[in-house]
């Protein structure tokens, strides 16, 4: 490679990160009091230098628009799994996506540099694949995750229905680190409505909404207004595996069960606090006694109810600890076409906690039955006994579950509603 040209691609790398790095942290160094803006130009020093080694002393000779976009990426998802950047290319594909696409049923984020399942929709592809929350997807096609942005991860997931869709899974059970391959067919997914039951002479009311979108907070509103005629006096709500949906909605339906305070807050570095208080007009059953059902595929608006429902003492949390999601981002586009969609601001409890750092810990910790099946298929020399959920012979066939005999989650909520007085 000429020298010139080396110099020059030094040059864009350098100048790309330093739009990044010193023009969106170093204002957040600046305006927190710090004197360190300096220190963020020394890492770009820091970067050039480790740069022109690369070019000049590696194996052979570098890909150094390769080099700039890891770099850039990882410089992104150091911050949290929202942030993403995009180049040209993805940025592109990611204005160009309408959104409607046939998918497979599942709800991802980025833990461990790698796409992980936070939920999966009842009854989809994904599904009856046997995949469930904490999977770690390593491949989309022939795509490392890894090396993947959070946004195009998602949209790679999307496409025509009737479409193939190949993952690389391993899954977070799985007592295995080679990845299972699946091959699922794309549909065009609809979300089951509000799964509802009755329990205790029909004195407890069970409500599960799968998405907290307009139409099931809508169908959990009507229910509740239905609670006398139907001779409910208790609430059990079931937020396990629900992390799809809009924080505004997850506001008005907190707002259901609480008629005055504060429900969450929104607030960044140059973000103004925003405040959700609950309206008293809008609140529908603020005295039934009320458990709240929560676990690791808890995330993003079912995680906001929970947390305005445990820290207003309106409702007992039971299960495991949440997913841990709730940003607000802004795509900034850069001047060679590529963009970088950052988060702004994070959502926090009426207490503070921000749902991106701390989750929300059920005061009642029990764990899920899969866990507690999978410890038990495990002999005691540590090795695993035939796994329930080994894949049959083939790249397309599915993960087998073993239904859990009980669900100790469930049974631990009936029975502290069960204690309470109506």
């Amino acid at each position: 490679m000429p020298k010139s040209l080396k110099i020059s691609l030094l040059a864009v790398s350098v100048a790309l990160i330093l739009c990044i790095f010193a023009g969106v942290n170093a204002r957040s160094v600046a305006a927190a009091g710090d004197p360190a803006p300096q220190d963020a130009y020394q890492q770009i020093n820091v970067y050039g230098e480790v740069l022109q080694h690369i070019q000049s002393d590696y194996v052979e000779v570098p890909n150094i628009p390769k080099v700039t976009n890891g770099a850039l990426r990882g410089l992104l998802e150091s911050l949290d799994a929202d942030s993403s950047y995009l180049t040209p290319a993805d940025y592109k594909a990611y204005q160009a996506d309408q959104g409607g696409k046939a998918q497979v049923g599942i709800n991802v984020s980025k833990r461990y540099g790698y796409a992980i399942v936070v939920s999966v929709v009842p009854g989809s592809p994904a599904d009856k694949a046997g995949l469930g929350d904490g999977d770690i997807i390593e491949a989309i096609g022939n795509e490392d995750t890894g090396n993947l942005s959070l946004a195009m991860i998602r949209l790679m997931l999307e496409g025509a229905p009737g479409s193939q869709l190949q993952l690389a899974v391993v899954g977070h059970r799985s007592t295995s680190s080679t990845p299972q391959k699946l091959t699922l067919t794309r549909v065009l997914v609809a979300e089951p409505p509000v799964a509802t039951s009755a329990y205790d002479d029909n004195s407890i009311l069970y409500l599960k909404p799968i998405i907290i979108d307009h139409q099931h907070v809508q169908e959990v509103e009507s229910r509740l207004k239905a609670m006398k005629k139907n001779g409910n006096t208790r609430i059990l709500l079931d937020l396990r595996d629900v992390s799809a949906g809009e924080m505004a909605e997850a506001v008005r339906m907190a707002n259901f069960f609480i008629g005055t305070g504060t429900l969450a807050s929104l607030k960044g570095q140059k973000y103004p606090e925003q405040i959700f208080s609950a309206e008293p007009s809008k609140a529908i059953n603020i005295s039934a006694p009320m458990v709240v059902l929560v676990n690791q595929g808890t995330a993003g608006p079912a995680e906001l109810i929970a947390g305005a429902l445990q820290d207003d003492g309106r409702a007992q949390l039971v299960g495991e600890r949440t997913f841990g999601e709730g940003s607000l981002q802004k795509t900034f586009v850069l001047p060679d076409g590529g963009a970088v969609i950052l988060s702004i601001a994070k959502y926090a409890s009426p207490s503070g906690k921000q749902f991106e750092d701390a989750a929300v810990t059920p005061g009642t910790v029990v764990a899920a039955n899969s866990d507690l099946l999978d410890e038990m298929e495990l002999d005691q020399s540590g090795s695993a006994a035939p796994a329930s959920n080994a894949a049959p012979s083939g790249s397309g066939g599915a993960r087998q579950k073993t239904p859990p005999p009980t669900d100790d989650q469930l049974k631990k909520a009936l029975e502290l509603l069960k204690a309470k007085a109506a």
